[in-house]
């Protein structure tokens, strides 16, 4: 029976691969670790909450109890962003809350403990190109828990969204290309413009044709012919004296 059911209370097989410890190095670790993974957390749950849960394990009267909570950030944000390390007194407490409290449920959310080698500064930070975790870059579903969509499907719904806007201001310019189109082959090109487009058109016809010449005066106009008629009646005068 024991090679049917795997023990609850057994750690899971994966390895921190940024760790510079060999993979002997930290099974070693692991086997006297007071360190828990815990993931698959919401992210709303609060510290709070990961205090009410994980103090039902601990043996407090032994000497025992949480040491403290590290709650996982989004590198970017600075958020909660699905994952936590609780650090116990005692190895026997870890072990205990693999063994009653993973697979529980916490904020509707089916949680898992992992044993730790031991948290480092730095681990509380998301791993993932976006600044969370790696798995809620690929994840296809939409999680409300967890932010929506995963980071690479919200890109897509985000370029989707782009798309679409742009085509619809497209459309929207072709429509009011087309009404002005339609105004423009309305209007009777022999007719002149009234209004405030009749006066546009005599504004700018009158710039493009230039100044006016200047009329010359009517006096000076006048004293001209009376001299030209002066020196043709003296003409006619010397014509009859001569003959």
């Amino acid at each position: 029976m024991s090679h049917v059911v795997e023990h609850l209370n057994a750690p899971s097989t994966y390895r921190d691969s940024r760790s510079r410890s060999s993979a002997i190095e930290q099974q070693m670790a692991i086997a006297q670790s007071s360190t828990l993974y815990i993931g698959n957390l919401s992210f709303y749950t609060t510290e709070e909450q990961m205090y009410e849960l994980f103090a039902r394990v601990t043996h407090v009267v032994g000497g025992g109890g949480i040491k403290r909570i590290i709650m996982g950030l989004d590198r970017n944000t600075k958020t909660p962003c699905g994952f936590a390390f609780v650090e116990f007194y005692t190895h026997e407490e870890a072990v205990d809350c693999m063994r009653f409290v993973s697979g529980t449920k916490l904020d509707e959310r089916v949680i898992r403990c992992d044993l730790d080698p031991g948290y480092r500064d730095g681990r509380q930070y998301g791993r993932g190109r976006s600044g969370g975790q790696v798995r809620d870059e690929y994840r296809q579903e939409y999680d409300a828990g967890r932010g929506g969509w995963g980071h690479n499907k919200l890109r897509e719904e985000e370029e989707k969204k782009r798309q679409e806007a742009m085509e619809r201001e497209r459309e929207r310019h072709e429509r009011r290309e087309e009404v002005y189109r339609e105004d423009k082959d309305a209007i009777d090109p022999h007719k002149a413009p009234s209004g405030a487009d009749g006066e546009y058109y005599e504004t700018e016809h009158a710039e493009r044709a230039g100044p006016a010449p200047e009329p010359e005066p009517t006096i000076k106009r006048a004293r001209d012919d009376d001299e030209a008629h002066a020196a043709a009646t003296s003409d006619a005068k010397v014509a009859r004296t001569d003959e």
